[in-house]
C-alpha cells in the first residue's frame, strides 16, 4: 500500500511542477508579445519607441546629421555576431528592470559600457578623420571621446539641423 501512496504523490508533484512550468511559459510568451519583444530583434529604430521614455531621443536623431546613415543600432551595439545580440539582451533585461520597477534617473544616462561601444562606433565609421586626432594616445582609452565635442551628433537637445531622410523613409513617403 506504501508504494501506491508514494506513486500518487509523485504523479501530483510531477503536476504540480508542469503546471508551474506552462504558467512561467505562458506568462514569459504573454510578456513578450506585450512588451512587442520581437521589435528589438531588427535594426528599426521606432523598437526604441516601445519605451516611451526614449521619445526626445528618438525625436532628436530623426533630426540629427546621422539620421540619413545610422540607426541606434549602428551606434549603440556592437557590429559583430554575437556580441551584438549579447548586447541587446542585457540592455533589454537591464531596461525591462528599471521600468517595471521605476528606478531609473531621469534624464537617463548612457552606462559606461555602453558609452565604450558608441566610442568604438565612432571610431570605426569615422576613422580617417579621427585618426589624427588619437594619434597622440598609447591606445583609444587615452583618447577623448567622441562625445566630449560632438554629443548632439546623434542625438540630443540641440541635435543638428536636419539630415537627409533614410531610404525606408523616402519609400514610405512616395507611396
Amino acid at each position: 500500500m506504501g508504494g501506491g501512496k508514494n506513486h500518487a504523490m509523485r504523479n501530483r508533484t510531477v503536476c504540480l511542477l508542469v503546471l508551474l512550468f506552462g504558467v512561467l511559459v505562458g506568462a514569459a510568451g504573454f510578456t513578450f508579445v506585450y512588451a512587442e519583444g520581437a521589435s528589438y530583434l531588427s535594426n528599426d529604430p521606432k523598437a526604441c519607441l516601445n519605451c516611451h521614455i526614449m521619445r526626445p531621443q528618438f525625436d532628436a536623431w530623426q533630426k540629427s546629421s546621422h539620421h540619413g546613415v545610422a540607426t541606434c543600432n549602428d551606434c549603440h551595439l556592437p557590429l559583430s555576431f554575437p556580441e551584438k545580440y549579447i548586447s541587446k539582451a542585457r540592455n533589454g533585461w537591464n531596461h525591462s528592470v528599471a521600468f517595471t520597477l521605476q528606478n531609473f534617473a531621469e534624464p537617463i544616462r548612457i552606462t559606461e559600457a555602453n558609452a565604450k561601444t558608441l566610442q568604438e562606433n565612432c571610431v570605426r565609421c569615422h576613422n580617417e578623420l579621427t585618426h589624427d586626432t588619437r594619434r597622440g594616445s598609447s591606445h583609444d582609452g587615452d583618447a577623448m571621446r567622441c562625445t566630449h565635442c560632438h554629443r548632439s551628433a546623434g542625438h540630443g537637445a540641440t541635435a543638428g539641423l536636419g539630415g537627409p531622410m533614410r531610404d525606408a523613409e523616402l519609400r514610405q513617403e512616395t507611396r
